[in-house]
């Protein structure tokens, strides 16, 4: 790590960097932990509050594409100075938004968007720079199926976490304000180890112009993620087709995607190119990643209004789910990393690698037992310790998921386009797929209440709304156990040799030549 002066010990160097990766993580425009106290506090909706925060994500997703150009383009002294200084003057103005201190209210909610947009998009280009430094420290033979379950240790742990600390500077201090100042806090702190622990470094003797990047490729693409957003995150609020606002943004979803696809076969360096989507194996994946995302979106609509809507738990009750959150998270990355590895079988034979398809039955069997646990714990006497298991296992099953798809992403698609797959993945994980299942999952639990209250079944709504989240539970359980089905099949190496044959034998045109020489 030469960019470190000379008086830093080589051992503490990339123990510095993994420190700043994490504070890098822990950040953002607004937090999930404050949710509730924010909609309070201010004149904003959940709703509103949600999109701020989708903003955020989709921020982070957009720099993928640019990040190897930033890194030959500014030094690393560079990079991480600026990106913890935007970082903290977006918390800054965020702060000074939500109390309504510095423009109106037609104007907030827009300028937040902005805001976490940035701070996000920001966030990824710090954490890329400390984690692109550190990789041969986390795996020496440049294997990624450990660096990638190792970054996502930081990366999926981090996200409990910050819901986690935001709900105790609140406990602690009695304002939810006090995390954003917390996160200005740490951003200074890296901005200023950074400036006295290293020295302007660069990979190459020039630096290379920021030419040929398709920026407007970019804001198009990130256009379209955030229509998709904030139709199925207002959809329930609008009423869905009975609002003209929600055609119209369902109107210019499809015009944007015209768009996009028009300037990434017109243009010469497009922000993704068109070969990324024309892999075989990439339709499948991003559909592995919404099966993911389907399975582990329960908790923000079903598992939130049995907690709150029916048994009314508030924050201090429910603060304590994001520790098993985070333990089910980096259980999950231990264990892909451990399989990638293999056993050394006493020491006598090298190690050698599993396949990754029983991991994945093994990750979705966790994200389906814990919809199992839920469905049979669905009651008013439900206490709070219940929940820890199944906390475990949805985010221990979502972590294989995240982690064993993105190794196979690696592997499908030549590193020079690697980033840009990234991307395209991310217009599923990234924000989209979680908002598509909870406004499913919202519009399923309406009608479910409706269907209730119009048979009589019962007359007291928390009644009815549990029978609604219980009947949902059960709907994801039937899914998921047909999809565990198909995959366990698939994986099944009789089945997977004889389908792999009858298309061998359908493209050779066997099947053709059989049928004219049969008498039938």
């Amino acid at each position: 790590m030469p960019m470190f002066n000379a008086w830093v010990p080589e051992a503490v160097r990339p123990w510095v960097y993994l420190a700043f990766a994490l504070l890098f993580q822990l950040s953002g425009g607004v937090y999930f932990g404050n949710l509730q106290h924010m909609v309070g506090a201010t004149s904003l909706m959940r709703e509103d509050i949600q999109l701020v925060a989708m903003f955020g994500v989709v921020g982070v997703n957009m720099p993928f594409p640019f990040l190897f150009r930033y890194k030959l383009r500014f030094t690393n002294r560079q990079l991480l100075i600026n990106a913890a200084l935007v970082i903290a003057a977006c918390n800054l103005l965020c702060l000074l938004l939500l109390n309504g201190t510095v423009t109106d209210h037609q104007w907030r909610l827009p300028l937040l968007c902005g805001l976490s947009y940035v701070a996000g998009f920001f966030k990824l280009c710090g954490t890329f720079e400390c984690f692109s430094n550190i990789r041969l420290w986390l795996s020496p033979k440049q294997d990624f199926g450990i660096f990638l379950p190792s970054m996502y240790i930081i990366i999926l742990g981090a996200m409990p976490c910050s819901s986690w600390l935001a709900q105790q500077m609140t406990i602690a201090t009695g304002s939810w304000q006090s995390v954003h100042w917390l996160t200005v806090a740490a951003m200074l702190t890296v901005a200023l180890v950074v400036y006295v622990c290293t020295h302007p470094w660069r990979m190459m003797p020039r630096p290379l112009p920021l030419v040929s990047l398709d920026w407007l490729g970019c804001f198009l693409w990130s256009a379209l993620m955030l229509e998709a957003i904030w139709l199925f995150t207002y959809g329930e609020h609008y009423n869905w087709w009975d609002s003209g606002l929600w055609r119209a943004v369902l109107i210019s979803l499809p015009l944007t995607l015209i768009i996009c696809i028009g300037r990434m076969r017109r243009i010469r360096h497009p922000y993704i190119e068109p070969g990324v989507w024309q892999h075989a194996r990439l339709i499948p994946i991003l559909a592995m990643f919404f099966i993911a995302e389907i399975m582990s979106a329960t908790p923000h609509v079903l598992q939130n209004t049995l907690t709150g809507g029916i048994l009314h738990w508030g924050f201090f009750t429910t603060r304590q789910l994001c520790l098993f959150e985070m333990i089910g998270y980096v259980s999950g990355c231990v264990l892909t990393i451990l399989w990638g590895m293999g056993t050394p079988n006493w020491g006598r034979l090298p190690r050698f690698g599993f396949k990754y398809t029983p991991l994945l039955c093994l990750g979705f069997a966790a994200l389906l037992l814990c919809q199992v646990m839920m469905y049979f714990y669905v009651s008013p006497a439900l206490n709070v310790e219940r929940l820890w298991l199944p906390t475990v296992l949805r985010t221990f099953g979502y972590s294989i998921f995240f982690s064993t798809m993105t190794i196979y992403l690696k592997e499908l698609i030549e590193f020079p386009t690697f980033f840009q797959a990234l991307v395209v993945s991310g217009l599923i994980r990234n924000g989209v797929g979680e908002s598509i299942c909870s406004g499913l999952y919202g519009y399923g639990l309406r009608r479910q209440v409706a269907d209730t209250l119009s048979r009589g079944i019962h007359t007291d709504y928390e009644a009815v709304l549990l029978v609604a989240v219980k009947e949902m539970y059960g709907i994801v359980c039937i899914v998921g156990a047909v999809i565990l089905l198909l995959m366990l099949l698939y994986g099944a190496i009789p089945i997977r040799s004889v389908l792999k044959r009858l298309m061998h034998l359908r493209k050779s045109g066997h099947y053709a030549t059989q049928s004219a020489v049969s008498p039938l």
